[in-house]
C-alpha cells in the first residue's frame, strides 16, 4: 500500500440500512473500475455499488497489486486460503486470478453476500455486521452478537461506513486555501493545549473520555486529541469532519505526495483500516498536532512516526435548494 490512495472521494453517496436499495455508483472510482463496481455491487440486498467501493478504498486504495503484511493480495485483500475457497473467475477467461480486478471485485461481492446469509440472525445492523465479519470472520460476529470488540475491526467497520454512507445531495468541494489557511490558524492558537483522550469538539478543547490503549484517561483533562484538534481547526473553517481519525480520512479526498499542501491532513497507521493518528500539514515537512497523552498541542516533524500511510483533503457539502 503506497503512502497515498490513487482514488478521488465523491459528495453522491447512497446511504444504505439494513434494507438498502439496489442504486446507481455514485462514488468516484478509477474509469477501468467502475462497471465492474457498478455490476458486481448489485449481487445482493445487502451490497450496494457505494458500499462495495468503500470497501475496495479501504483495504487496497484500488491497487490491483496490494500485498498486506499479513498476505493479504489485490485489489480485494484476499487471504490466499479465503481465495481459494470463495475466488471465482468473473471475467469467464478460464482463470481465477486474486490479481485480476475483473475476477477479485466480483469475488468480493459474492463472499460478502455470502457472508451476509451466513450471519443473518446476528442482531443489528445488517451491513455493519458483514463488514465486521468480512474482517474478523463470522464467528466472531456469531459469538459477540453483533460487531465484536475488537479496535480494529470497529475502526474498519466505522470508516467503511463513514464513506459509504456520506450523505446525498449537493457538490463536493476540496478545502481551498483560504480555508486550510483558517484551519490552520486555528490549530496554531491550540499550541501548548494539553492532550486530552477523547477531548475537543468544534467549540474547541473539552473533557475526553476513558481511556486509551495504555489506560490513559482524558476525564480530567480539557484539551484535545489528534483528531479533536484537527475536528475543531476545520470546524472554524466552516469545514464538518468526523470524530475519529479514520473517518476523518473516509470524508476527505487523498492527494498524491507532490500535490501535498499546507492545511492537508496527515494520516498514521499500518494499514487504512489501522489509522491511528493525524496531524495538519504546514509544509516543510511538519505538522500540528496532538500527539498522545502526556503532551501538548505542538509542531512535529512528519516522519516523528513511521507509519505515515496518507494524506488527504477535507471535503465540504454545499447543498442547494431545489
Amino acid at each position: 500500500m503506497g503512502a497515498t490512495a490513487a482514488v478521488v472521494l465523491a459528495a453522491l453517496v447512497q446511504a444504505a440500512g439494513d434494507d438498502p436499495v439496489t442504486t446507481a455508483l455514485s462514488l468516484s472510482v478509477p474509469s477501468q473500475y467502475k462497471s465492474l463496481i457498478q455490476d458486481a455491487g448489485n449481487a445482493c440486498p445487502q451490497v450496494t455499488p457505494n458500499l462495495l467501493a468503500a470497501l475496495l478504498t479501504q483495504e487496497s486504495g484500488f491497487n490491483p497489486k496490494a500485498r498486506s503484511q499479513v498476505g493479504a493480495e489485490g485489489i480485494a485483500q484476499f487471504m490466499p486460503s479465503t481465495w481459494e475457497t470463495h475466488g471465482i473467475d468473473g471475467n469467464g477467461d478460464g482463470k481465477r486470478d486474486v490479481w485480476d480486478p475483473a475476477d477479485a471485485i466480483p469475488s468480493a461481492a459474492k463472499y460478502l453476500c455470502g457472508i451476509a446469509g451466513d450471519i443473518k440472525d446476528v442482531p443489528g445492523d445488517k451491513q455493519s455486521n458483514m463488514l465486521a465479519a468480512y474482517n474478523a470472520g463470522s464467528g466472531a460476529v456469531r459469538k459477540y452478537g453483533g460487531v465484536p470488540p475488537y479496535k480494529e475491526t470497529q475502526d474498519y467497520v466505522k470508516s467503511i461506513r463513514a464513506l459509504a454512507d456520506r450523505p446525498t445531495g449537493g457538490k463536493t468541494v476540496t478545502a481551498n486555501s483560504d480555508e486550510a489557511a483558517t484551519a490552520l490558524n486555528a490549530a496554531a492558537k491550540m499550541i501548548g493545549t494539553p492532550y486530552s483522550w477523547g477531548g475537543g469538539n468544534a467549540s474547541g478543547p473539552s473533557t475526553g473520555t476513558c481511556c486509551s490503549p495504555n489506560g490513559r484517561s482524558g476525564t480530567s483533562i480539557t484539551g484535545f486529541d489528534c483528531s479533536g484538534l484537527t475536528l475543531y481547526a476545520y470546524a472554524k473553517a466552516g469545514i464538518s469532519l468526523p470524530r475519529t481519525a479514520a473517518q476523518q480520512y473516509a470524508a476527505s479526498e487523498p492527494v498524491k505526495p507532490g500535490d501535498v499542501r499546507p492545511g492537508d491532513l496527515v494520516f498514521y497507521g499500518s494499514s487504512l483500516s489501522s489509522i491511528h493518528h493525524v496531524g495538519l500539514y504546514i509544509g516543510g515537512g511538519w505538522m500540528i498536532d496532538a500527539p498522545r497523552p502526556g503532551t501538548q498541542v505542538r509542531y512535529d516533524p512528519m516522519d516523528v512516526m513511521t507509519d505515515l500511510i496518507a494524506v488527504a483533503r477535507p471535503t465540504s457539502h454545499s447543498n442547494k435548494e431545489i
